[in-house]
C-alpha cells in the first residue's frame, strides 16, 4: 500500500501493549471480537512504529513515513510469514500437541537436551494461531533443534500450524476435554491434532488410548513410536511403581527389559516423564543417559496460588480456567492443605466441556463429592440452571453473575475454611479474590485521583515534548495503593512504572496495567515472574546480569528488556565508571537489549549540593554515551528525579522519574509548584473518657493529665504506620478543625488524644491524621523524619479509598 524505506524488521507485534523496540518493529492489525489491531495505528506510530500489516485501509496522510501494507486476512499474513521462515532453517523440530501437558513436555525436553543442543521453543505456552507464529520467528541460525507446541480450538487450525512449525518428530501427550466444544467429538479432535505430524518422520504417543489408536492412519502406523501397556508397542510398559517421591518405570524396548527412575508420582507428569524419554531415544540417547538426566527434571510452577485470607481463611486462587481436569487438579490440591476442616469452592460455569450441560454438571457434583468439599457456591447462569446436581454437597448458594454474588458478599459468612477459586477468565474472579483477601478496619487512607492528575500535569509543564515520564510507584505506590494509582497515570498516559520488587509489578499486572514497568529490585526468585508479566528488571551487578543472562538462555528467550543502573556517586547499587569495558562486553554477549540506562541523584534538591550534582551529571552521560557507542541501537537515559524536574531542567535528558510529586509534595521545597494533597489518612474515636488531674494514660504511665480533660482513643496504632516517635505530645491530630495533641505512648492499635477544650466531639466522629487539613509534611517534621517515611509507612491493613470529584 504505501513503502518509504527498507526498514530492519527484527520483532512481530500484535498486542499494543507489548511493544518494546518500535523501530524495529512490524506490527500485525488483527481483528478482534471486541477491537481490531486497526483502532492502535495511530497510538503505534506515535510511539514510534513505522511498519504496519493491515486489513483496512489506512489514511495515509497520518502515517507519512511508514511502510503499511494492506492484505486480506493479516492472521494469515502473519503465519505465512512465520511459514516462510521456518523455511529458511534446516534443522530438527519437535512438534507437541495435545489436550494437556505440552508445556510440561516442552519444559522437560529442553531441560533434558539443551547440554547437547542450542534449542529455539515456544515462550511458555505460545501454542494458539498467533502464539506459534511469534515462537517460530525467533529461529536463526544459531540453532540447532526446535522445540514448539501447538493448541487448537476448532477445525482447521491444525493445518496451519502444521505449515509453520513442520516438525520431523510429533509427540501427542493425550487427549482430554479442553476446547471440545469447537469439535464433533473427541475422535474429530484428535485426527485434527494428528494433522500437526502429516510429514513427521516419527509420531511419539500413547496408543493405549483407543481414541488415538484409532485415530492414526496407516501413514501414522508406519512411521509410529507407540508406548503403552499394549503388547505392540515399541516401548512396552511392563509396570510403574510409586514410592513417596519417585517412580519406576519397568519396560521392554529393542529387545531389551529396562528399569527408569523418575522424580515424580502423579499421573500425568509419569505420562509425560514417557514421552520424553521416548523422545531421547528416538534421538538415540543411552538407557544411562537417560536414566542420569531424568534427575534433573523439576516441576513446572503452575498458576495455582494459596495465601491467606478474611476471618481465618485460606485462599487457593486458581481463576485462571474452569475444565473438568483443571478442576481435578486444583481440587487435589485443595485436599493436601489441612488447615483446616471445612472445604469451600466457589465455582463459574465451565465453559467448552463438549459435554451437555446436565452430564457435565452431574460429573462436577460427584467430582466435589469425592474430593470431600462441604461447601459449593456456584456463579453463573449455566451451574445456577443446574442446582439439582448439587444436592448431595452440603451447603450451596448459586448466583447468576459475579455482581449478584458480590451483593450478596457479606451474607455468606466465610470462616475457618479452605475456599478455592475456580473461575472462567471471563468470570473476572479477580474482584472475588480481592473481597476475601480484604482485611476491614477502621482506619482508612483516602486518595483523592483529581489532585493527582493535577500534579502530574503540573510538571508534564515543565518537560520539552521529547522527553518521556517515568512514574514512581513502588513500595505500594509510596503508601496510595497499586492498581488504583497505576490505573490513573496509565489513563494519562505516563510512559513507564517502576516498582521496587517483582510482586508489586505482578499485582499491577493482575489488575490490567498493560504499561511497560520497570523492576528496581529484582530477584533470582522473581525471575520467572518477570518473563510471564512482562517485567522489565534493572541490572546493578555482574553477579545479577550473569545469573539473569543465564536464566534466560535457559528460556530460550532473546532480547529481553533489561535496565541498566550506573553508580555517580550515590554509592547504593549500580556499575561503578571503572566496571564499563566488562559492561559493555558483557551487554554485547548477553540475551538481552537495554532499555535504558540510568543512575540516582544523590542530593538533586539541596542548593549546597548543585556542584556534586553537576558532577553526577557528568559522570553518568560520559558512561551512557560510552555504552551507546558500543552498541547498534538506541537506548533512554534518564537521571532526573522529582526536585531535579524543577531544579535541573538541563538534565531532562529522553525522560525523568517522577515521585513524591505526584502526591503532592514539593521535595525541593522551590514553592513554585500548584500542587494538591493527594492522601488524606483518617480514623475515628473509639471512646471519650474524662479524666481528673494527674491521672496517666498509656503504656508505662508517660501520659499525664493536667486539669480536668477529656481524653479520646482513636483507632489507629504504630502497626497502622502511625509512629511512635509522635507520642507523648509530640504528635498532634485533627479534631472538627482543631489540633489534638497525642498524649502518652502510641499502641499498637491505638492513640489517645487530648481534645480538651474542642466542641461537639463524639464517638464515632472522625480524625484526621493527615491530609489537605494537616499537611503529611507537618507529621513528618513533628516525627523528625520525611514525607516519604510517612506516606509509606502507612500499613497495608489499612483500606485505600479512590474517588473522584
Amino acid at each position: 500500500m504505501q513503502k518509504t524505506n527498507n526498514d530492519t524488521i527484527e520483532h512481530l507485534l500484535t498486542d499494543s501493549r507489548r511493544l518494546l523496540f518500535p523501530s524495529t518493529t512490524l506490527f500485525f492489525s488483527l481483528k478482534g471480537r471486541r477491537k481490531s489491531g486497526h483502532h492502535f495505528l495511530d497510538e503505534l506510530y506515535q510511539r514510534g512504529v513505522r511498519n504496519f500489516i493491515v486489513f483496512n485501509q489506512v489514511d495515509t496522510i497520518n502515517f507519512s513515513d511508514a511502510n503499511i501494507v494492506l492484505v486480506k486476512n493479516s492472521l494469515q499474513a502473519l503465519q505465512q510469514l512465520a511459514a516462510f521462515h521456518r523455511s529458511q532453517f534446516d534443522i530438527p523440530v519437535i512438534g507437541i500437541t495435545g489436550s494437556n501437558g505440552k508445556t510440561i513436555v516442552k519444559e522437560w525436553l529442553n531441560q533434558l537436551l539443551e547440554d547437547d543442543f542450542n534449542i529455539v521453543r515456544s515462550p511458555r505456552s505460545y501454542n494458539s494461531q498467533i502464539g506459534v507464529p511469534l515462537s517460530l520467528w525467533q529461529m536463526n541460525d544459531t540453532h540447532e533443534l526446535g522445540i514448539f507446541e501447538a493448541g487448537i480450538s476448532e477445525p482447521g487450525e491444525m493445518k496451519r500450524l502444521q505449515q509453520i512449525i513442520h516438525p520431523a518428530i510429533g509427540v501427542l501427550t493425550n487427549i482430554g476435554e479442553a476446547h471440545n466444544e469447537g469439535f464433533e467429538n473427541i475422535a474429530s479432535k484428535t485426527k485434527e491434532k494428528l494433522i500437526l505430524f502429516k510429514k513427521s518422520s516419527v509420531i511419539i504417543c500413547n496408543t493405549d488410548d483407543k481414541i488415538i489408536s484409532k485415530a492414526l492412519t496407516k501413514a501414522d502406523k508406519q512411521k509410529l513410536f507407540d508406548w503403552g501397556k499394549n503388547t505392540s508397542a515399541k516401548f512396552r510398559i511392563k509396570k510403574i511403581q510409586s514410592d513417596l517421591n519417585n517412580t519406576s518405570v519397568q519396560f521392554y524396548y529393542n529387545q531389551q527389559n529396562q528399569t527408569l527412575n523418575i522424580p515424580f508420582t502423579d499421573k500425568a507428569s509419569i505420562e509425560n516423564s514417557i514421552s520424553c524419554i521416548c523422545v531421547m531415544l528416538q534421538l538415540n540417547y543411552s538407557f544411562e543417559s537417560i536414566r542420569l538426566r531424568l534427575q534433573r527434571l523439576s516441576h513446572i510452577t503452575m498458576r495455582l496460588e494459596l495465601k491467606s485470607g478474611i476471618n481465618n481463611c485460606s485462599i487457593i486462587n486458581d481463576s485462571y480456567s474452569a475444565d473438568i481436569n483443571s478442576l481435578k487438579i486444583a481440587l487435589d490440591f485443595m485436599l493436601q492443605q489441612q488447615q483446616h476442616k471445612k472445604r469451600t469452592v466457589i465455582l463459574s460455569d465451565i465453559l467448552q466441556s463438549g459435554k451437555k450441560e446436565n452430564e457435565l454438571y452431574k460429573e462436577v457434583a460427584q467430582l466435589l463429592q469425592q474430593k470431600k468439599v462441604n461447601r459449593l457456591i456456584g456463579i453463573g447462569e449455566k451451574i445456577s440452571a443446574n442446582e439439582i446436581a448439587f444436592r448431595q454437597i452440603g451447603e450451596t448458594d448459586f448466583y447468576s453473575s459475579p455482581d449478584l454474588f458480590k451483593k450478596n458478599f457479606h451474607q455468606l459468612h466465610f470462616r475457618d475454611e479452605s475456599i478455592l477459586l475456580k473461575g472462567a477468565r471471563i468470570f473476572e474472579f479477580e474482584s472475588i479474590d480481592r473481597l476475601l483477601s480484604e482485611q476491614v478496619h477502621q482506619t482508612v487512607m483516602e486518595i483523592d485521583l483529581n489532585a493527582m492528575a493535577s500534579n502530574l500535569r503540573e510538571y508534564q509543564k515543565l518537560l520539552n515534548p521529547s522527553t518521556k515520564l517515568m512514574a514512581m510507584v513502588k513500595a505500594f505506590s509510596y503508601g496510595g495503593g497499586s492498581f488504583e494509582i497505576a490505573n490513573l497515570l496509565q489513563f494519562h498516559k505516563v510512559d513507564y512504572l517502576a516498582v521496587a520488587y517483582a510482586d508489586e509489578g505482578i499485582e499491577l499486572r493482575k489488575s490490567g496495567i498493560n504499561l511497560p514497568i520497570m523492576v528496581m529490585n529484582a530477584e533470582v526468585s522473581s525471575f520467572d515472574a518477570l518473563l510471564q508479566y512482562h517485567l522489565e528488571p534493572v541490572i546493578y551487578s555482574f553477579h545479577l546480569l550473569q545469573l539473569f543472562d543465564g536464566f534466560l538462555k535457559k528460556e530460550a528467550l532473546q532480547q529481553f528488556p533489561v535496565h541498566i543502573e550506573l553508580e555517580t556517586g550515590m554509592n547504593r547499587l549500580g556499575f561503578p565508571a571503572n566496571e564499563l569495558p566488562s559492561l559493555i562486553e558483557a551487554i554485547r554477549k548477553s540475551s538481552f537489549k537495554i532499555q535504558t540506562v540510568f543512575s540516582h541523584l544523590a542530593a538533586s534538591e539541596e542548593l549546597q549540593q548543585d556542584a556534586f550534582t553537576k558532577q553526577q551529571a557528568s559522570l553518568f552521560l560520559k558512561a551512557a554515551d560510552e555504552i551507546q557507542l558500543s552498541l547498534n541501537y538506541y537506548f533512554l537515559k534518564h537521571i532526573a528525579n522529582t526536585a531535579a524536574i524543577i531544579r535541573h531542567p538541563e538534565l531532562q535528558l529522553d525522560m525523568v522519574r517522577l515521585g513524591i510529586g505526584l502526591y503532592g509534595i514539593d521535595s525541593s521545597e522551590s514553592h513554585k509548584m500548584n500542587l494538591q494533597e493527594v492522601s488524606t489518612l483518617k480514623s475515628t474515636i473509639a471512646q471519650i473518657k474524662v479524666l481528673n488531674d494527674g491521672i496517666t494514660v498509656g503504656y508505662n504511665r508517660k501520659g499525664v493529665v493536667r486539669g480536668k480533660s477529656a481524653i479520646a482513643t482513636v483507632c489507629i496504632g504504630y502497626a497502622d504506620g502511625y509512629s511512635r516517635s509522635l507520642g507523648n505530645g509530640m504528635g498532634k491530630m485533627m479534631v472538627n478543625g482543631r489540633l489534638a495533641p497525642v498524649i502518652g505512648s502510641i499502641c499498637m492499635d491505638m492513640t489517645m488524644i487530648d481534645i480538651t477544650g474542642i466542641p461537639d466531639v463524639h464517638e464515632g466522629d472522625e480524625v484526621v491524621v493527615f491530609g489537605k487539613s494537616l499537611p503529611v509534611q507537618q507529621v513528618a517534621k513533628w516525627a523528625q523524619t520525611i514525607p516519604y517515611e510517612i506516606l509509606t509507612g502507612v500499613s497495608q491493613r489499612v483500606k485505600r479509598v479512590y474517588f473522584e470529584e
